[in-house]
């Protein structure tokens, strides 16, 4: 699949279907970070990722950062997700200097990257994205293989312009 190649569901979701809630702790903010609360008030992109540390995820995650401010401009909150430990995913944010949400699907074990059908093969989150819009129905799914590729920004730009 090219890197640009867009799909239209995962295992178990699908475009236009409503997206799981869920609550999970944060590493970059003091408290837990839950979907549903930005419901009615932004829109959503929750970027899943294989590891922390790695070298993709370690251009691809500060990549949104530094565009922050866009994405701000489209009413829109971004999400980091993997299945690290919350304190690695701390040690790494601070190293990369990310403050934007990095939440952790460690315990129990990837179940939000189950809910969304992003689990690779061999056990980690599959380099995923989903746009989520105000009413918390998925707008674009995304899943990026080879895991290898970083993701391009502007693919999402696009997806909330159209968005409104």
């Amino acid at each position: 699949m090219a890197a640009t190649e867009s799909l239209t569901e995962t295992t178990t979701l699908k475009v236009g279907d409503e997206a799981p809630d869920f609550t999970l702790p944060s590493a970059t903010t003091p408290d837990p970070v839950t979907l549903s609360s930005f419901r009615g008030q932004k829109n959503v992109v929750l970027a899943f990722f294989p590891f922390a540390f790695s070298g993709t995820c370690s251009a691809q995650m500060p990549s949104y950062q530094a565009d922050l401010e866009r994405f701000n401009s489209y009413d829109t909150q971004v999400l980091g997700i993997s299945m690290d430990a919350k304190h690695s995913l701390a040690a790494w944010a601070k190293q990369l200097g990310i403050t934007y949400p990095l939440l952790s699907d460690f315990y129990p074990q990837g179940k939000v990257v189950d809910l969304y059908g992003v689990r690779h093969a061999a056990g980690m989150a599959e380099r995923a994205l989903f746009v989520i819009d105000k009413n918390g129905k998925i707008a674009w799914i995304h899943v990026h293989r080879p895991t290898g590729e970083a993701p391009d920004n502007e693919e999402l730009f696009e997806v909330l312009r159209k968005l409104g």
